[in-house]
């Protein structure tokens, strides 16, 4: 199983990709079908006007990316042609970064279902219907949820989850963390600690740190 992915999409120049709720709707039938077809997992989401975010696992290599590359050949297609438009919808390619899940699962979870408070649409999450807290706090049935680990061990019952998960956003969630988390989907780093983002760099080659650039060599004569 991969590590845990916060996936992210915008529309192109931060215009609306999603118009209103059918089109929510259909997106998420193709996010459904997707993640099925190519196992991933899907712990929390939310869908916004002009972008989304999800909180995935991959089961299989390359999962994530196949999964989002099938929704944008059906979705955008979709939309194009009912909106009687043409050319990309979403801001190329889909941005993602790994997340250290079991130090920093429910921060971001979290961050994701808050955005539409942040937005100033609603005051409470639970008012918003396009987003994984109603599943997570609410105890609504939602075909595509699976939940996360991190989740389950809030409590030994739904029930005795859900009530502990809605005590997470008794307190506003820290801007340290939104501050993290914003770096991490701009530079696509791991969400975790220091000492796991080394761990990570030498595993996969892939850099977690910017590098100070050294002084420019001097040219010989």
């Amino acid at each position: 199983m991969g590590i845990r992915a916060h996936v992210t999409q915008r529309g192109v120049n931060r215009q609306i990709c999603f118009a209103g709720d059918e089109d929510i709707a259909a997106y998420v039938h193709w996010l459904n079908e997707a993640a099925s077809k190519y196992g991933v997992l899907i712990h929390a989401w939310v869908f916004m006007t002009n972008h989304l975010h999800l909180l995935l696992t991959p089961t299989e290599e390359n999962a994530c990316s196949l999964c989002m590359q099938y929704i944008g050949r059906y979705y955008v297609r979709y939309f194009n042609y009912r909106y009687q438009r043409t050319g990309p919808l979403f801001e190329g390619r889909f941005r993602s970064h790994p997340i250290q899940a079991d130090v920093y699962y429910l921060n971001c979870s979290r961050y994701i279902e808050l955005n539409p408070v942040r937005a100033g649409m609603v005051s409470d999450p639970g008012e918003y219907r396009w987003s994984s807290y109603c599943a997570q706090a609410l105890g609504s049935t939602v075909d595509m949820w699976t939940p996360h680990k991190q989740y389950e061990q809030l409590g030994e019952t739904k029930s005795a989850r859900q009530i502990a998960y809605r005590r997470l956003f008794e307190d506003e969630l820290n801007e340290a963390h939104i501050c993290d988390i914003k770096q991490c989907q701009e530079t696509g780093f791991v969400l975790g600690t220091e000492k796991f983002r080394r761990q990570f760099e030498e595993l996969t080659g892939q850099p977690q740190f910017h590098r100070k650039r050294g002084p420019k060599a001097t040219r010989r004569m």
